[in-house]
């Protein structure tokens, strides 16, 4: 299991700036950061053993948070 997070700014530090710019003028862009970051951090405690689950929960969460960031790659793209 990978144990580092996958925060946008890690996944996509060249769009870093935009993120950033989109947090604060876009307030569906900052939504669906902030329950991507959410879910994110989930998932990080599922992997590191603070969360128990099942692989059921783990999968859907992974797919969940797939979506959220192909959503939301394709905003920062436009």
């Amino acid at each position: 299991m990978n144990l580092k997070p996958h925060t946008l700014l890690r996944d996509f530090p060249e769009m870093q700036e935009k993120i950033h710019a989109l947090k604060k003028s876009d307030k569906h862009f900052a939504m669906l950061s902030d329950k991507y970051d959410a879910l994110d951090h989930s998932i990080h405690q599922m992997e590191s053993g603070v969360q128990p689950f099942t692989d059921e929960q783990f999968e859907e969460a992974k797919k969940k948070r797939l979506k959220l960031k192909d959503e939301l790659l394709g905003m920062l793209k436009k």
